[in-house]
């Protein structure tokens, strides 16, 4: 009798001794798996931000500079496009881009931009571009960027005023070549900020227009 006693108290004891192996095996898997939301356990870690330059430049640009990007049409399929810093001036998506020259004019101080417009090279808006440049005043940067064609309808004036405003390259601009250029008004010397690509059927990257440009980096305040 006292055996089967001491039996049967050691069969309970040995059910007793798994059930609790087992429950604590299985609380503990359970509290392993359980994601709580947010707002109830540890704060998320944050993402890690980088800030982006000025006109998705490489780095950002000094004191006292500004930040510019400009690209030319793409033969008569894409138009050209104007970032300022880090405003988009003159784009496609804007839809205030034309064939020919695209000009903006921004304040050499302040960086803020007075006035926008394209000039049709083709078609003769020849007179309205005089006058429009005969009417920048000083301290003005004046971006510049070609589509399709920028000179057809050049003449020795229209030369001679953007000659003036530092380029090196208007009195050669001839039909379809690429052009993309900043200046200023009565500028004491040619800019460093300037690229063009003559129209050449041997080397030209679209049937009939050589590739796009595109120029970018940071212009000095009141460039004279």
């Amino acid at each position: 009798m006292r055996a089967s006693v001491v039996v049967r108290l050691l069969v309970l004891l040995f059910a007793l001794v798994t059930t609790c192996m087992f429950l604590r095996t299985y609380i503990s898997v359970r509290m392993k798996t359980i994601r709580l939301p947010p707002w109830l356990g540890a704060a998320p870690t944050p993402a890690i931000q980088t800030k982006q330059s000025k006109c998705s430049l490489s780095k950002p640009c000094p004191a006292s500079y500004f930040a510019f990007k400009i690209c030319s049409g793409a033969a008569n399929v894409v138009g050209p496009s104007m970032c300022f810093e880090n405003k988009v001036i003159m784009s496609p998506v804007k839809n205030n881009v034309g064939r020919g020259l695209n000009i903006a004019l921004v304040n050499g101080s302040t960086g803020m931009m007075l006035k926008h417009s394209s000039f049709d090279m083709y078609s003769g808006d020849i007179n309205l571009l005089i006058k429009f440049l005969k009417e920048i005043p000083e301290g003005t940067l004046v971006l510049v960027a070609s589509y399709d064609d920028p000179g057809t309808k050049m003449n020795d004036e229209t030369r001679n005023l953007f000659s003036n405003l530092g380029s090196s390259y208007a009195a050669k601009l001839g039909f379809r070549d690429s052009w993309v250029f900043i200046g200023a008004k009565n500028l004491k010397s040619k800019t460093p900020f300037e690229q063009y690509l003559k129209n050449n059927p041997e080397t030209n990257k679209y049937e009939g227009w050589p590739e796009l440009l595109e120029l970018e980096g940071c212009v000095p305040q009141r460039m004279l």
